[in-house]
C-alpha cells in the first residue's frame, strides 16, 4: 500500500466526532496597564524610528499647528472629508494660513488626474493608534476613501491621544472588532517605504512621502 492510500485508509477508519476547539490564551498579548501620556511617549518613539513625524496639540492649538506644518512645506491645498468633524471644523476656522481646502465628494474616475498630480496634502481622522508597534487605525468610509491616505505626497493623521491602545490586541477587543469590520481595514506604521531595489530601504517611493500625526492631548 502506498503512503498515499495509507492516509487515505486511516482518514475512513476515523470514528469521527467533532474536533475540539482549544481554548484561546491571549495572556501572552497582555502589556502591564499604563497611562495615556506613557502609550503617547511610546508610540512617538516608535513611530518616528519609521521616519513618521508627530506633534502634540490641544483641541485648541491644532489647527495653528497645521497650518503651520503646511505653509513651511509649501503645500497649496489640502484634501479634507466632507461630513466628518475635521473637514467641517477646517471650513469653518476663521484662519487666513490654511491653504485652498479640497473635498473628495465625487467618483474617482472623474478627477483621478487631480487626485494624483495636483493635491499636496490630505487629512483623514483615526480609529485609534497602537503604541507598542506605532500604528494608526484606519478604517476607510464613502466620506474617507482609503486613496486619501494613500495617494497625496503629505498625509496628516489626527489622533485622540485617549484612543491609544497597549498593543492590536487591546484594540481589537475595546473597540469590539468581531462585531463587523469594513471591507477594508488598514494600519499605517509610517510613510511609505521598499526595499525593492537592491534590498536597501527606501522612503516615499510609492504613496506617501511624509506621515505627519497630529496627537490631540
Amino acid at each position: 500500500m502506498s503512503s498515499r492510500d495509507a492516509i487515505l485508509q486511516r482518514l475512513r477508519n476515523r470514528s469521527g466526532g467533532e474536533l475540539a476547539i482549544p481554548d484561546c490564551d491571549f495572556s501572552v498579548l497582555q502589556r502591564p496597564s499604563s497611562s495615556v501620556a506613557e502609550r503617547v511617549d511610546q508610540f512617538q518613539k516608535t513611530i518616528e524610528s519609521v521616519h513618521g513625524e508627530v506633534h502634540r496639540c490641544t483641541s485648541e492649538n491644532w489647527i495653528t499647528q497645521l497650518a503651520d506644518l503646511l505653509s513651511s512645506r509649501g503645500a497649496r491645498n489640502l484634501l479634507v472629508p466632507a461630513a466628518h468633524q475635521i473637514g467641517r471644523t477646517l471650513r469653518d476656522a476663521d484662519s487666513n494660513e490654511l491653504p485652498e481646502l479640497l473635498i473628495y465628494d465625487e467618483p474617482i474616475h472623474s478627477w483621478q488626474a487631480q487626485l494624483f498630480n495636483e493635491v499636496d496634502a490630505s487629512i483623514t481622522s483615526t480609529r485609534g493608534g497602537i503604541a507598542e508597534t506605532g500604528s494608526l487605525i484606519m478604517w476607510p468610509t464613502p466620506d474617507e476613501p482609503r486613496l486619501m491616505s494613500l495617494v497625496p505626497p503629505i498625509h496628516i493623521a489626527v489622533l485622540e491621544a485617549s484612543e491609544l491602545y497597549s498593543t492590536f490586541h487591546e484594540a481589537m477587543q475595546d473597540q469590539n472588532w468581531a462585531s463587523g469590520m469594513p471591507t477594508n481595514a488598514l494600519l499605517v506604521s509610517g510613510p511609505s517605504k521598499t526595499a525593492d531595489i537592491e534590498q536597501t530601504l527606501a522612503y516615499g517611493v510609492h504613496g506617501p512621502k511624509e506621515l505627519i500625526v497630529l496627537v490631540i492631548e
